[in-house]
C-alpha cells in the first residue's frame, strides 16, 4: 500500500511563506512525475506545480515566480516553497505522485490527504 502524507500548512499572513513537504511510504518501486494541486470548496482541484522525472517543472501562471517545488533524489519526498502569499493562495494543498508498486505494474497516481493553506491577516 501506498502513502502520501503532507505537512507544512497553516495559517499565514500575505505576503508569508510556507514550505510544504509530501512524503511517499510504503510498497513503491519508482516515481515518475510528482506534483501539487489546491482545491477550494466548490472549485475544481488545480494543478500548482508538477516537477517531472526528467527534471522539467511546470508551474500554473497564478503562482509562477512565488512558488518553488522540489524532490529529494529518490523522490520520496517532495516540498513546495511558497512565497509571498497572498489570499487568493487559501486552499486545501494536495501532492500528488505518479509510480509503480513494482517493476512490470502500470503507472498509477497516488493522491495525499491534504493540507489547509490559510492567507489571512
Amino acid at each position: 500500500q501506498v502513502r502520501l502524507t503532507e505537512s507544512g500548512g497553516g495559517l499565514v499572513q500575505p505576503g508569508g511563506s510556507l514550505k510544504l513537504s509530501c512524503v511517499l511510504s510504503g510498497n513503491i518501486w519508482s516515481v515518475y512525475n510528482v506534483g501539487w494541486y489546491r482545491q477550494v470548496p466548490g472549485k475544481q482541484r488545480e494543478k500548482v506545480a508538477e516537477n517531472a522525472v526528467r527534471g522539467n517543472t511546470v508551474y500554473a501562471d497564478s503562482v509562477q515566480g512565488r512558488f518553488t517545488i522540489s524532490a529529494d533524489d529518490a523522490r520520496r519526498t517532495t516540498y513546495l516553497q511558497m512565497n509571498r502569499l497572498k489570499p487568493e493562495d487559501t486552499a486545501v494543498y494536495y501532492c500528488s505522485a505518479d509510480l509503480r508498486t513494482a517493476r512490470l505494474e502500470p503507472i498509477i497516481t497516488s493522491w495525499g490527504q491534504g493540507t489547509q493553506v490559510t492567507v489571512s491577516s
